[in-house]
């Protein structure tokens, strides 16, 4: 999955497949989550945020 890359001090980069509502997460300390059933607009929610490491928290 190609992740985007983030301006966050806990989070370096986030993708998202559309067809399966997964989101990736790839954290600055160097650990790779996903986390299935993601709606898409929980993922634009965290795109768009003004902070994303608060948006995920």
């Amino acid at each position: 999955m190609l992740r985007q890359a983030v301006q966050s001090s806990n989070l370096k980069s986030v993708g998202y497949d559309y067809q399966q509502n997964l989101l990736e997460i790839e954290f600055i300390s160097g650990g790779i989550y996903q986390y299935s059933s993601v709606p898409k607009d929980m993922y634009s929610g965290l795109m768009d945020a003004p902070s994303h490491g608060k948006f995920f928290a």
